[in-house]
């Protein structure tokens, strides 16, 4: 294949990203991209879909021109990845294309790689509320030319987010989120906390993982989910509530 050209998606945080990506490997020319990634909060759903008609035509590519779509496939905003992966399952069934799923961790190492070049471990922890932390550990493998998987996702108090064996850096926003409590943090390079997932980074890495033959047909597209409880019962709340009372707290919000 002479060139690849990739419609990216990705909703997992509160920002709407969409990326049109087109890179001929041959020509050693960088990747052009042309991207829309607005803070939209968590109304994504409204936006995308204008986004991707924008960037499309902008870049003046039709939907049927691309080799795939791309989307952000978590861990991440719940309602979110399904947004990202129903748009994309949506558009590629009506262009008969295939998908390809790209993790929201290794998004942010994609970033890190971005923003510092000389990178080459990357310890990337993001803000998944509920007062944890979903982090993975990746070093770049300048053969391959990608990314090896050290620690894959994982979903864990910040506490237990655990340091790698060798120089690395932090990516993700969790630094922001837990500060001191992020121990792993204080032995890093440097923290990226502007490394996070966007559609850019999802489109770079999908054009590899599309060229090594792992794109999907769209049927078989999933959104990622580390934590399978996203919300306490009542009984719990009132158990809650109980143990503060009785403490002389007050309930957490």
């Amino acid at each position: 294949m002479s060139s690849i050209t990739l419609l990216a998606l990705d909703t997992s945080t509160e920002f709407c990203s969409v990326a049109l990506y087109r890179h001929d490997p041959a020509s050693g020319a960088p990747a052009l991209v042309l991207e829309r990634h607005l803070d939209t909060g968590p109304v994504s759903s409204t936006h995308i879909l204008p986004a991707v008609r924008e960037v499309l035509r902008d870049a003046d590519v039709a939907l049927a021109e691309c080799n795939a779509i791309a989307f952000g496939a978590g861990p991440g905003s719940f309602t979110g990845l399904r947004t990202a992966c129903g748009v994309a399952q949506g558009l590629a069934f009506g262009a008969k294309l295939p998908v390809v799923p790209v993790g929201t961790l290794l998004a942010c190492a994609e970033a890190a790689r971005a923003l510092r070049v000389d990178t080459q471990r990357v310890l990337v922890a993001l803000d998944a509320r509920m007062n944890e932390a979903y982090w993975a550990d990746y070093a770049w493998d300048a053969t391959a030319g990608d990314w090896r998987e050290v620690q894959p996702p994982s979903l864990d108090a910040a506490e237990q987010v655990r340091a790698p064996d060798a120089a690395f850096v932090v990516a993700g926003n969790a630094v922001l989120a837990f500060g001191d409590r992020l121990q792993a943090s204080v032995q890093a390079q440097a923290v990226l906390t502007d490394a996070m997932p966007r559609a850019r980074y999802v489109a770079a890495l999908a054009a590899r993982a599309f060229l090594r033959g792992e794109a999907i047909p769209a049927d078989q597209a999933m959104p990622v989910y580390i934590r399978n409880k996203v919300a306490q019962t009542t009984a719990e709340r009132e158990a809650i509530k109980q143990a503060a009372a009785q403490s002389g707290g007050k309930e957490a919000s």
